[in-house]
């Protein structure tokens, strides 16, 4: 990859965000990348507000990889859950730029922010079941399942149009220290 600024992503960002991350998990540019929620969910993956809402929660934080052009490649959220526990969510990168080292470069950004700022000694996240091999990339990051479930949003239209009702997710979590 050419030269990369990992960031905090700020308001003006919002826009080519919400664009960014629908064409990484939803519809036929989805499927440009090597993982995507096209096959499973129809719909929006999070909107211009959700965003927003990120930006001003002081337990919330989003990282922005921008491109020596100033486009937006990528992105991904931390959110500080307390006792030390810190969520990792929102992964998205460009379809087209997937492959290519930008997602594990944006997870380590991610775990470093968790473990520096908010001081964080353990990262989890939540990965809809069905997406197998990217339950497999987060174990090759040293993410593990922790053997907790948690159920889908189904009727919460802000998470998508589920196109089966099977949907859940499971719990991956890795140690900070």
């Amino acid at each position: 990859m050419s030269q990369i600024l990992i960031r905090p992503a700020v308001a003006g960002d919002i826009a080519a965000l919400n664009a960014l991350i629908q064409s990484a998990y939803r519809g036929d540019t989805a499927r440009r990348g090597w993982t995507h929620e096209a096959d499973l969910l129809d719909g929006q993956r999070i909107d211009p507000a959700g965003l927003a809402d990120i930006l001003v929660d002081p337990d919330q934080h989003l990282l922005v990889a921008e491109g020596a052009d100033g486009a937006l490649l990528g992105c991904v959220e931390i959110a500080d859950h307390g006792e030390g526990l810190a969520y990792l969510g929102l992964l998205s990168v460009a379809p087209q730029g997937q492959a290519k080292g930008l997602g594990r470069q944006l997870i380590a950004a991610a775990e470093a922010f968790a473990r520096d700022h908010l001081g964080a000694t353990r990262m989890e996240m939540t990965v809809i079941r069905q997406r197998t091999e990217l339950i497999a990339y987060y174990e090759r990051r040293g993410y593990r399942l922790t053997g907790e479930e948690r159920p889908f949003p189904y009727g919460d239209e802000r998470f998508g149009l589920p196109r089966t009702d099977v949907l859940g997710f499971v719990v991956l979590a890795r140690s900070l220290s």
